[in-house]
């Protein structure tokens, strides 16, 4: 049985646009660190090649962890953010719960950089999403009520991350 996490093919290519939007925004933080290294910015056009449905989901699938491991090669930690969060974007077509992954590395990214502007980003964030993203974030999880991918009790269920994916899914919540 897939997990609740994974949603199906269609939500999965709604939250990878999004979740590039999320990454793309961060990416001149890695690239000013590391111009020749465009693991992050090739994994954030797959990711919306897959969003349009121009390569499926066993291809991002099989090269997921090639944007994300861009991170190593730069200590700033801002830059280190900001390939993850390309990396999780990547991630989505593999399982949707990634796009919070994406989105909370985008914040802190957004948060270590020069601006410190980590709220903006997080309103930016929850501006952008449309009435279909909000619909199919709702049907993920609750972060850690789900041990069997990234909402579980792994890295994205501490610290500042936690927090973050806690505001974007309080905010996808419908009103009373």
């Amino acid at each position: 049985m897939a997990s609740p996490q994974t949603l199906d093919l269609d939500d999965r290519r709604l939250l990878a646009a999004w979740a590039a939007d999320c990454a793309e925004r961060v990416l001149p933080l890695f690239e000013r660190h590391a111009p020749d290294d465009t693991r992050p910015r090739d994994g954030i056009v797959r990711t919306r090649a897959f969003a349009r449905g121009e390569i499926d989901a066993a291809e991002m699938i099989r090269r997921r962890f090639e944007t994300g491991r861009a991170a190593s090669a730069v200590r700033d930690p801002a830059a280190r953010a900001a390939a993850f969060a390309a990396g999780q974007a990547s991630g989505v077509a593999h399982m949707g719960a990634h796009a919070l992954g994406a989105a909370a590395y985008a914040v802190r990214a957004a948060g270590l950089g020069d601006s410190g502007s980590d709220a903006d980003e997080l309103r930016w964030q929850i501006g952008h999403m449309s009435a279909e993203v909000r619909r199919a974030l709702r049907r993920l999880p609750v972060l850690e009520t789900d041990s069997s991918g990234p909402l579980g009790s792994g890295l994205l269920a501490s610290g500042g991350l936690a927090v973050t994916i806690r505001a974007l899914q309080a905010s996808v919540v419908e009103a009373p």
